[in-house]
């Protein structure tokens, strides 16, 4: 796979104090490097290990994820509403590339 697409879904606007929900997929093949290629020659391995969200620039959120994460991985979570500003995601590759998006979320 040449390159990884994220995608994310966060709400353009919530009233102060709602929780709103935010959802990430990126797609991604999670190549576990157990796999043989046609020759019989292991394919390397090649995974997304860290998933980083930020708010502001602070880190909100961050998982460590292992060999057995799903292909295409899809990660939701809750967050409350306090103050409007910008989402930061960062996806970590095991060779050291990064995949990032950023959301708007305006707070009434």
């Amino acid at each position: 796979m040449a390159s990884a697409k994220p995608r994310v879904k966060v709400p353009a606007s919530a009233a102060k104090g709602e929780i709103i929900e935010i959802k990430s997929l990126i797609s991604h093949t999670m190549e576990s490097g157990q796999r043989k290629d046609k020759e019989g020659k292991a394919i390397p391995r090649k995974i997304i290990n860290k998933f980083i969200v930020t708010f502001n620039g602070k880190e909100f959120f961050s998982a460590d994820w292992a060999p057995a994460i799903s292909a295409n991985p899809f990660l939701s979570f809750h967050m409350r509403a306090e103050e409007s500003g910008t989402m930061g995601f960062t996806w970590i590759d095991d060779d050291g590339s990064k995949y990032t998006a950023e959301k708007n979320l305006k707070v009434t």
